[in-house]
């Protein structure tokens, strides 16, 4: 197994790691590995659309219609 050390890590998120581990009747440690392990496996939507255009051919050809919409703010009072 390897071990990582994490520096400069907001007092506020230990606490709050300190609180998930002990709801889950867990070490900090064994907390943040789970953590660090589901990250990691999580499967990443950029790398996943990347190999689904490479399995259609690419898209080199793909047309991208050019943008003249104006952006706007919303007033939600």
């Amino acid at each position: 197994m390897s071990s990582i050390i994490v520096r400069g890590l907001d007092e506020a998120v230990k606490r709050q790691l300190a609180k998930q581990a002990k709801e889950r009747g867990r070490s900090m440690e064994a907390e943040v590995r789970d953590i660090l392990t589901r990250a990691a496996r999580r499967p990443h939507i950029g790398m996943a659309l990347l190999a689904a255009a490479q399995d259609v051919g690419g898209v080199e050809g793909l047309a991208v219609p050019e943008r003249d919409d104006v952006a706007r703010w919303v007033d939600f009072e």
